[in-house]
């Protein structure tokens, strides 16, 4: 009965590559980290924005997973990478998407989409439950927990720690060889695969229309 079901309605494949050319795209997504910041503890989100060719990757916590922390993450991650992908590859966040349809088929949040035509990416859905498809940056989760939030850091402030967070990603892209250019840093890779990436525009200003017509900044 299964298989005679399956050949009435096939379901809709698709595959997303996991080797990627140079400037070809980028993966996204949040983790929450333990910290310290002016003595108490506490959770923050953390941004991952992991460039696919060099394994590169910029980090930026935030106190909460907003739409306009993940514009603000794009911003800075793009400013910090020194250029912006054609592709973003994401989870089903909730600030992005509005809607999950059959297979990749998504209606995007009207305002993430603005943000997307901004920079000229091309946004990529993974199939639910299916995070392999993002693989690399699932992978960066546990690895940067290791690397970087242990043991538990200590700050004044969410300042102070992202301007460390900002310093151990170049650190680390200094340090660590590439895995697939085991000759190669991966801070050499980056440099190389630089120009292959899209200009960094001015950030995207997030404007949000009220029912006067007037504008406001995201942040």
């Amino acid at each position: 009965m299964r298989a005679f079901e399956r050949r009435r309605h096939p379901i809709a494949t698709a595959f997303i590559p996991q080797s990627f050319a140079p400037g070809e795209a980028y993966q996204f997504d949040f983790s929450h980290e333990h910290v310290e910041l002016g003595g108490i503890e506490q959770i923050v989100k953390v941004a991952h924005v992991r460039l696919c060719n060099s394994r590169t990757f910029f980090l930026m916590a935030y106190p909460r997973e907003s739409q306009e922390m993940v514009f603000e993450a794009h911003a800075r991650a793009f400013a910090f990478l020194g250029g912006v992908p054609r592709r973003g590859i994401y989870d089903n966040l909730r600030p992005a998407v509005d809607a999950i349809f059959v297979g990749r088929e998504r209606r995007y949040n009207r305002r993430f989409l603005v943000m997307c035509n901004h920079y000229l990416i091309e946004p990529t859905a993974c199939t639910p439950a299916a995070g392999w498809e993002k693989g690399q940056v699932e992978s960066q989760v546990g690895n940067v927990r290791e690397w970087v939030f242990t043991p538990k850091l200590r700050f004044s402030d969410l300042a102070a720690l992202n301007a460390h967070l900002a310093a151990r990603c170049l650190e680390l892209a200094r340090e660590r060889s590439h895995p697939e250019q085991p000759q190669r840093r991966i801070i050499e890779v980056w440099r190389r695969s630089a120009r292959h990436c899209g200009p960094c525009r001015h950030r995207s200003t997030g404007m949000r229309r009220g029912p006067a017509a007037s504008r406001r900044r995201a942040w």
